[in-house]
Formats: structure tokens, C-alpha cells, sequence
């Protein structure tokens, strides 16, 4: 996958928590296949609603790009959100035994919904660099991190791995076709931005890239409110 000269600077600014994130308990169990059903299971349940406010975030955007063709993919890519990865949330749900009511009725912990407001209010209040940059640490971590799992893997998942539809999903190499396109879309936006907004931007994509490493962090301890 090929990374334009803005998305690189903003995974150099961002590269410490990036580490991070890559190298957190929850994801060397994960790969390893001895993560407990229990913390699999709050990841889940919270990203699946983790997801409504990136859909939210995307939506946004569509409303602020003026081609068509590109409002379109942006629209797309809030439908992606939701109802690609509800299949992957349903197939966990059955194993877990969580529906989609429970998702509905769960509580988001205070990071899930610090991270949710983050990208909404930078899609709404930000520059068009900012709304998106916001936006970008998820997939593309996650696809990063699918990429270096397979590898690690030797190229093939484990068949009894029981965490394999997970990884089978963000190793796909369709995905790379959607994140060659969102960091285009960033780049122009970055072009077209001042050197304030763009630093801006860096910071937006770095707070999302450190929510990514508390949302494993959240999984892994439990995190409720505390009062």
C-alpha cells in the first residue's frame, strides 16, 4: 500500500503510541489464540457500538466533500461500518452469547465514548484535514496489524484458531484498496489545508491512534465508570 507524504508524517508524529498499540497484552493474546472469551467478548460488544460512531464521523464527511462520486464513497464507508462488520459481531455474538439487543443496551465505557465524541466533534467543528484524520488511525491500524499478524503466521491463519475470522477480516487484502483511497482523500485534504490545520490534523490522528491503544487497554482491564 502506497503512503502519501501527509499520512506519513502523521504516523511519524504519532509513532510511539502506534508501537504501542501494536505491542499492548490484549493483542499479543489475541494473535497468539489465548485471549480469554471474556475480554474478547467486551471488545466486541464495544466495538460494534464503537462503530455507529465512526459511521456517524464518516457520514459527516460525505456532507462536506463536494464530488459526488466522492460523497458516495463516504457514505459507503459509514454503511461499511455498520453492516460489513455486523457480520463479524453477529458470528462472535453467537459464540459469546451476546445479541444484538445487548449491543443496544450496553453502557459504553468512558473511553469508547471519549473516542466516539473525538471523531464527531472533529468532523463537525474541525477543518476537512481534521474530520479525517480523526478517522483514519482505525482502519488503517487495524489493517496494519492483520498485515504483520498473517505474516507472523507464515501467510495462513491457524484453522482451530479461534480467533480467526478477526484476523481473517483486517489481513484481507481488499482492504487495501479502501485505505488507498482514505489516505488519498486525507492527502487532499491536507493540500489543501494551512500549516495550522495540518498540525491540527496530526494531533487529531495521534489522540485516535492513543484511543485505539486504550481501547484494547479497556477490553483488558474491564473499564467501567467509576462512579
Amino acid at each position: 500500500m502506497n503512503v502519501p507524504p501527509f499520512a506519513a508524517e502523521c504516523l511519524a508524529h504519532s509513532r510511539e503510541a502506534w508501537t504501542a498499540a501494536h505491542e499492548h497484552p490484549f493483542v499479543k493474546e489475541l494473535a497468539a489464540g489465548t485471549l480469554s472469551a471474556q475480554r474478547f467478548r467486551f471488545y466486541q460488544m464495544q466495538d460494534a457500538r464503537y462503530l455507529e460512531a465512526f459511521a456517524d464521523g464518516c457520514a459527516v464527511v460525505s456532507s462536506r466533500v463536494v464530488r459526488p462520486d466522492d460523497k458516495i464513497w463516504w457514505l459507503d464507508a459509514a454503511k461499511m461500518a455498520l453492516v460489513v462488520e455486523k457480520g463479524l459481531h453477529e458470528g462472535y455474538g453467537r459464540t459469546l452469547g451476546y445479541t444484538a439487543a445487548d449491543i443496544a443496551a450496553l453502557e459504553l465505557t468512558p473511553n469508547n465514548r471519549a473516542y466516539g465524541d473525538h471523531m464527531v466533534i472533529n468532523a463537525h467543528r474541525g477543518s476537512l484535514v481534521e474530520a479525517i484524520a480523526a478517522l483514519v488511525p482505525c482502519p488503517w491500524l487495524y489493517v496494519d496489524l492483520g498485515v504483520h499478524l498473517l505474516e507472523g503466521f507464515g501467510g495462513a491463519i491457524p484453522a482451530g484458531h479461534p480467533y480467526k475470522a478477526w484476523l481473517a477480516m483486517y489481513s484481507d487484502p481488499g482492504f487495501d484498496e479502501y485505505m488507498t483511497r482514505l489516505l488519498g482523500f486525507l492527502q487532499q485534504a491536507a493540500d489543501a489545508a494551512g500549516p495550522a490545520e495540518r498540525q491540527r490534523a496530526k494531533d487529531a490522528f495521534l489522540v485516535s491512534v492513543r484511543y485505539e491503544w486504550m481501547f484494547w487497554e479497556q477490553a483488558w482491564v474491564g473499564q467501567r465508570w467509576p462512579v
